[in-house]
């Protein structure tokens, strides 16, 4: 079996998984998305991915995004490109000009820079805003009290379309109880999609209604 079959067996073997899950709670499979999470992976991992046809990935970070993606991009055409990582503001530039999607907007600052970068270059980006469902310190994301009034800042302030929510649940609690109220809060502003679930719980995620859920290990195996 050469590289592109394994990659075709991996990313088979994972939309199973997601159909399965997406039917046993009554959801149409078609309606998540997989965002193939390429961080600390090189050109020779991603392109027997990109050759078994998958064209929706994700980066965590801007400058690694930025050395592998644009060649990629002009060789395989319709790729999808994601930011699913924290972003700085002095990388919002970069940003608004490689991804199609930003999963982690979590601040005022950061929304009011891409919005501002949005309109200097003509793009429109699908944005997501990051909730720290488990309020921890040292994590990104707005708190789930402050989601709502933030939410507000940016449509009606600063005219942002916000497409849904992210959340990264703590290592140590259990993921349902978080993907369940990313999930409420979702509903209760209006928001129709949710990007939650990784390689250990993507399953449960969908079961509450993930519409992206991003996996990088289940796909190109363990990092280095």
């Amino acid at each position: 079996m050469n590289q592109t079959e394994k990659a075709d067996a991996h990313l088979s073997a994972i939309q199973a998984r997601i159909a399965a899950a997406a039917r046993e709670v009554g959801r149409d499979p078609a309606s998540v998305h997989l965002v193939a999470v390429t961080k600390t992976f090189a050109e020779p991992d991603i392109l027997p991915v990109l050759a078994a046809g998958h064209r929706l990935f994700g980066e965590n970070r801007v400058q690694e995004a930025k050395a592998k993606w644009p060649a990629l991009k002009s060789q395989f055409p319709g790729i999808g490109l994601h930011l699913v990582g924290p972003l700085q503001s002095n990388k919002v530039k970069d940003a608004v000009a490689l991804f199609d999607a930003i999963h982690s907007i979590d601040r005022p600052k950061i929304a009011k820079a891409i919005a501002d970068e949005m309109a200097r270059q003509g793009r429109r980006l699908e944005l997501f805003v990051q909730v720290n469902t488990g309020e921890e310190p040292q994590k990104a994301g707005i708190m789930p009290k402050d989601a709502a009034a933030f939410l507000r800042h940016c449509r009606e302030e600063l005219k942002l379309e916000i497409l849904g929510l992210m959340c990264i649940p703590p290592l140590d609690e259990e993921p349902a109880v978080h993907f369940a109220f990313l999930a409420k809060l979702a509903r209760e502003m209006g928001l129709e999609h949710l990007s939650m679930g990784m390689s250990a719980d993507f399953e449960t995620a969908v079961q509450f209604g993930a519409t992206y859920v991003r996996i990088g290990s289940a796909i190109f195996g363990t990092r280095d």
